[in-house]
C-alpha cells in the first residue's frame, strides 16, 4: 500500500507542484489549503506524513503543529511532519523543530531533495513503529522486551518474545518453520524445525489467559501466521 501524504499549503501553484511531484513518485496525496481542512483530513483518513507550510491563512502551520503534538490522539501525535517554508533563519528552524517538526525544508527547494526527505522520514517512522507492535489489545515493545494484553503484562522468555514480535510485525502473512527459525533464532543457529512448534505452544499458553492465544494461527502444510481477524 502506498504511503498517504497530506500537503498543507495555501498557495495553489505551490500545492499543485508539491502534490503532483509526490504523486509521480507513487504516493497517495491529499491536499489542504488551511489548518481547518488539514484537521478534517487527518480525522477522516489515514495519513502517514504531513508536509506543512508555516504561513497559512487564519491559524499558522506552526500553531497547527503545536496543537497536533499536544492535543492530537495518539496516532495523530506520532504522524511525521516536514515543515516546508520560506522562513530560513536559524531561530525559525529551531522554533519549528522544537514545536515537533521532524524535518525542515526551505523554499525554494529541489523536488528531488523533497522526495528524498520524504523517503527518509517514512523509513524512520516505519523503524520506530516496528519497535512497538499493537494489535487486538496486544502490545509488544521491543525496547523494553515487554508484552501486554489490554494492560496486563504477559511473561515470555527471550526466544518466545522474538517469535511473537516477528509474527506480529508481519500480520496475516504465513511463515514456514524454516523461515521462522531464520528470523527469530538466526541463520547461524542449527536446531530442528519442530522447536518452532514447541515455542509456538509456549507463546499460546502465555497468551491464553488473556484470550489472545488465537492470534497465532496454524496453517496446515505451510506454517504459522499472526492475525487478529476472526
Amino acid at each position: 500500500m502506498a504511503a498517504s501524504l497530506l500537503v498543507v499549503e495555501d498557495e495553489p501553484a505551490m500545492r499543485e507542484m508539491v502534490a503532483g511531484n509526490l504523486r509521480e513518485a507513487g504516493y497517495e496525496v491529499r491536499e489542504a489549503e488551511d489548518v481547518a481542512s488539514a484537521w478534517r483530513t487527518l480525522r477522516a483518513s489515514r495519513v502517514d506524513l504531513v508536509l506543512l507550510d508555516w504561513m497559512l491563512p487564519g491559524a499558522s502551520g506552526y500553531e497547527f503543529l503545536r496543537r497536533l503534538r499536544r492535543e492530537g490522539d495518539p496516532a495523530e501525535r506520532e504522524v511525521p511532519v516536514i515543515l516546508v517554508t520560506a522562513r530560513a533563519d536559524e531561530p525559525d528552524r529551531v522554533r519549528g523543530l522544537d514545536a515537533g517538526a521532524d524535518d525542515y525544508v526551505v523554499k525554494p527547494f529541489s523536488p528531488r531533495e523533497l522526495r528524498a526527505r520524504v523517503r527518509a522520514l517514512l523509513r524512520r517512522a516505519a523503524d520506530a513503529r516496528a519497535d512497538r507492535v499493537e494489535a487486538g489489545g496486544l502490545v509488544i515493545d521491543r525496547e523494553s522486551c515487554r508484552v501486554q494484553v489490554r494492560g496486563v503484562e504477559v511473561g515470555l522468555g527471550p526466544t518466545e518474545f522474538r517469535l511473537l514480535h516477528f509474527l506480529a510485525s508481519h500480520p496475516d502473512r504465513v511463515w514456514s518453520r524454516a523461515q521462522l527459525l531464520d528470523n527469530a533464532w538466526g541463520h547461524d543457529v542449527f536446531i530442528e524445525e519442530r522447536t518452532v512448534d514447541v515455542q509456538v505452544r509456549r507463546v499460546r499458553k502465555a497468551l491464553a489467559p488473556h484470550g489472545a492465544d488465537g492470534y497465532i494461527q496454524t496453517v496446515r502444510g505451510f506454517g504459522y501466521r499472526f492475525s487478529v481477524a476472526d
